[in-house]
């Protein structure tokens, strides 16, 4: 039998370390620090993990997001309306100003429709890309969001989202050696317009001056292929200057397209700072009076686009008018530069609505059979499509009705 001292000794120790271990919890819970209010609460025991510092926004100036949207508001009167307007942003130590955007400038988010999502669900399925999401363009919910697909317009941009030159006031990526060229994409386009049932698209593209040809053939066979699944399908092609080689300007132009365009983009004395070194405005004439001469006057419609709001001057946008109806251009469009990010080229002025109209009206009085004008504007806006629609087609009748009487009087010559 254990003696009655070992027991003892056995019930002593754990007890010991009982009444340690409670002293010393005790102490933990009413210590305190010198940088802590004794009036704090005690942490919960049930959390084993430190309560996270609250976050907020110092900066109570910074504006909500109905300030960016249209709102449905009374009109004002265009003397208040035309008005720019700034505002204070920054911390108290560094403020600055900034101009708040023209209220003649904001757009709904392109959200919530479902025209707009079955048309980007249609493009990413068959590895298409455009232009509307690249260059983030202003105008997209309004032409993606029509009441069907029939209604809708969206410009394909072909050989891929990377672009080999860098102009000061595009969005798009660039890089040296974009990746090679899909040689599916002329069918996937195709397939993609004649599934929509469209009557008129745009096709452009970014430059590719790592190609030899710069893209013309591909652009070329991507149009036979639109045309051989839906001839009555009215073609543009937005096309890059192919380095100034009128050889590649002959082979898009032959391909069957129906309105060739290319953008000057601004005015010639802004055009060493706006575009990239490569491209001239010079050698942007060229390449619109070549693609003229090759199918003839009454064989193709030309067009261009102008950006206003990057300082160019009254006399300087007039001179470049006068040179564009020199060559034959037949369609203009003014649009507002909007900077895409603080990368890019500043805007120097937000030109109002009248002066757009004012424009518009001094291209019609020089010739141009067409002019878009609007500071929503873009060089593949739909406003003007339906116009050209109009203009190919009766163009396409007549040409058909004198190639009849044509074949009449050789018939009557010979009887």
């Amino acid at each position: 039998m254990a003696s009655p001292s070992v027991s003892l000794h056995r019930i002593r120790a754990p007890v010991q370390r009982a009444i340690a271990n409670a002293t010393a919890l005790s102490a933990a819970a009413t210590r305190s620090y010198a940088t802590i209010p004794t009036n704090t609460s005690e942490p919960s025991s049930s959390s084993s993990k430190p309560a996270r510092r609250p976050t907020y926004f110092k900066d109570t100036t910074v504006a909500s997001l109905d300030e960016f949207l249209e709102t449905k508001s009374s009109s004002l009167p265009p003397t208040e309306a035309y008005q720019l307007r700034t505002a204070e942003v920054g911390p108290a130590s560094n403020r600055r100003t900034i101009t708040r955007l023209p209220e003649w400038l904001k757009t709904p988010i392109p959200a919530g429709n479902a025209n707009v999502k079955k048309i980007k669900s249609d493009l990413r399925g068959l590895g298409l890309h455009t232009v509307c999401e690249e260059a983030r363009c202003p105008n997209l919910s309004e032409c993606w969001g029509g009441d069907n697909k029939n209604a809708a317009t969206a410009t394909i941009m072909l050989m891929g989202d990377t672009c080999t030159r860098g102009c000061r006031f595009c969005s798009v990526k660039t890089n040296r050696k974009p990746p090679p060229l899909d040689p599916h994409e002329p069918e996937h386009t195709a397939e993609a317009l004649a599934r929509w049932g469209l009557g008129y698209v745009v096709l452009t593209s970014v430059d590719r001056d790592d190609l030899a040809d710069g893209g013309a053939r591909h652009f070329a066979e991507t149009i036979r292929k639109i045309k051989a699944k839906k001839p009555s399908l009215l073609v543009e092609a937005l096309t890059g200057d192919f380095m100034g080689d009128l050889d590649m300007v002959r082979i898009v132009a032959d391909s069957g397209l129906d309105v060739y365009a290319h953008n000057v983009e601004t005015v010639e004395g802004l055009t060493p700072y706006v575009r990239d070194r490569r491209a001239t405005f010079r050698q942007s004439l060229k390449v619109l009076e070549h693609a003229k001469k090759i199918r003839g006057a009454e064989g193709i419609v030309t067009k261009t686009s102008i950006m206003l709001g990057l300082g160019e001057q009254e006399h300087e946008l007039v001179d470049a008018l006068k040179e564009l109806r020199n060559v034959g251009v037949d369609v203009v469009t003014f649009g507002q530069y909007m900077r895409p990010t603080k990368r890019h080229l500043q805007v120097e002025k937000y030109v109002t609505p009248e002066e757009f109209e004012m424009w518009r009206q001094r291209a019609l009085d020089m010739g141009f059979l067409y002019v878009a004008s609007g500071p929503l504007v873009r060089s593949s806006y739909k406003a003007g499509e339906a116009f050209i629609e109009n203009v190919l087609k009766k163009r396409a009748s007549e040409k058909g009705i004198g190639s009849v009487d044509n074949k009449l009087g050789q018939a009557i010559a010979m009887e």
